[in-house]
């Protein structure tokens, strides 16, 4: 008797477990060739800190296939021409995948989806990576929410999100003569920078189950109050394996159920609230990675990009002489993450104080985040430049000193990451430069030598930024 065969092809959805694509090839074909083609978009491509995850995360499910009888096959390139390849290699009449939301994959994906429909091979498309699709929760004038408050509102209103479906016991695979080896694909770095990476994270199903298990059975109850706190282990650091597909959302929305109710609980899962959102405004305004959702900020007065350059240089490497921006640029170079909140600060920082152009910021985090992803890294920039959804009003301008004072009140965050100032008593270790200058001589401490002195003033460059804010709104009077 012929055996059928199909094709599961894996893109941001790299894991066994609760893959609804993966179990419905196993439940009606007799074999699947389960590929993953390293295609990178031209628009954004993936950055560093980004392919260097991609690399431990395949061969992490490589690995777990592997145990279950099953093969990961690698190909690099046009995603049609391989998806063709291996038809013709292995026989298949169908293609599993997970659909996409992102403007380039999506366009690619429907053009892929009409070329092999007219080859005459089966496309079923699966949601596993949103608790819902983009597009299904509108207004009550049949508009898209562009406030999250009332977006979450109506979408939990209507939320049955179904129980994970478990990992399979088995994948019979079709041995193809075809793929090329991991090391192929060269996403690792030449120059190896990841050192802070591999000592923070554990890329891959298994990693993110454990991290997963360990959040939502104790941090998450206090997760109201320490997710604002850098110094604390308060948050998941869920958003890489949630971004490779390494753990499925609904997975992550369940685990939260099954704990008792609190404001934890509620607040987390609101932040899962926010994944939706993003996906939901990109794929209602996909211009937005490169142009301002509001488009009364392209006549923003930005700082031309020659006179801030050097500035932009000491914010992406973390010496701008304030210590919490520094701290988070610093972590993020170390380990390819930030901190939420150190997120807002920093971001702040730079396109109102420095006043640089907010893709400065959101291309910068794209090369360095592991977990950097197009729907939240476009949402993060525009709220703060204060052009996006449900965006930050043009006067908060965060203060990053009072907002070190009052999330790192006793320096943990700043002096792990800023060691220069390490020494300083709590009440200047946000604002060196005002330390006395009889304390400076018995520290040993001088502002300009041993760390910076502040590349911009505060006071002044916020008053600049009212100004910026000011002429816009004149000049789209």
């Amino acid at each position: 008797m012929n055996q059928t065969t199909a094709i599961v092809w894996f893109r941001r959805d790299l894991r066994l477990a609760d893959h609804p694509a993966l179990s419905d090839a196993l439940a009606r074909f007799d074999r699947v060739v389960c590929l993953y083609v390293y295609c990178p978009t031209d628009a954004w491509p993936i950055g560093g800190a980004s392919r260097w995850w991609l690399h431990h995360s395949l061969a992490a499910l490589a690995q777990s296939l592997k145990i279950i009888d099953g093969e990961l096959v690698l190909l690099a390139g046009n995603p049609l021409a391989a998806l063709r390849e291996v038809i013709d290699a292995s026989g298949a009449t169908a293609v599993f995948w997970h659909d996409l939301h992102e403007p380039a994959e999506r366009a690619r994906d429907q053009d892929i989806e009409q070329a092999l429909g007219d080859d005459g091979i089966e496309i079923v498309r699966h949601n596993g990576l949103l608790l819902n699709l983009p597009g299904s929760v509108r207004t009550g004038s049949d508009g898209v929410y562009r406030v999250f408050t009332p977006f979450w509102k109506a979408l939990r209103a209507r939320l049955d999100v179904p129980k994970p479906l478990p990992a399979p016991l088995s994948v019979p695979t079709t041995a193809i003569d075809l793929g090329v080896t991991l090391e192929a694909l060269q996403l690792l770095p030449r120059i190896d920078w990841a050192q802070g990476m591999r000592e923070t994270w554990q890329p891959g199903e298994a990693g993110a189950n454990l991290r997963a298990r360990q959040f939502t059975t104790a941090a998450i109850d206090h997760y109201d109050h320490d997710r604002d706190l850098p110094g604390v282990d308060g948050v998941s650091m869920l958003s890489p394996h949630l971004h490779f597909g390494e753990i499925s959302v609904r997975t992550v929305w369940h685990l939260t159920l099954a704990r008792p109710d609190s404001d934890g609980v509620r607040i987390y899962q609101t932040e899962l609230g926010w994944r939706e959102f993003a996906h939901e405004i990109l794929a209602e305004y996909p211009h937005t990675p490169n142009a301002p959702m509001n488009r009364a900020f392209e006549r923003f007065p930005w700082q031309p990009d020659n006179e801030v350059a050097d500035l932009i240089e000491a914010w992406r490497h973390g010496r701008t002489g304030i210590p919490i921006v520094d701290a988070g640029m610093r972590q993020l170079w170390h380990t390819g993450w930030m901190h939420n909140r150190v997120r807002m600060i920093v971001a702040s920082f730079l396109v109102k104080n420095i006043r640089a152009h907010w893709l400065h910021g959101a291309r910068w985090f794209w090369d360095t985040l592991v977990d950097a992803n197009l729907p939240a890294n476009t949402m993060g920039w525009q709220w703060s430049a204060g052009s996006g959804a449900d965006a930050a009003p043009y006067f908060r301008i965060f203060n990053p000193v009072r907002q070190g004072e009052r999330f790192d009140a006793d320096g943990a965050y700043v002096r792990r990451w800023v060691p220069e100032v390490a020494g300083l008593p709590d009440k200047y270790v946000h604002a060196p430069w005002t330390v006395p200058a009889a304390l400076r001589q018995q520290l040993g401490f001088i502002p300009g030598d041993q760390y910076p002195e502040p590349i911009v003033d505060l006071s002044d460059s916020r008053k600049a930024a009212l100004a910026a804010f000011s002429a816009m709104k004149e000049a789209n009077a």
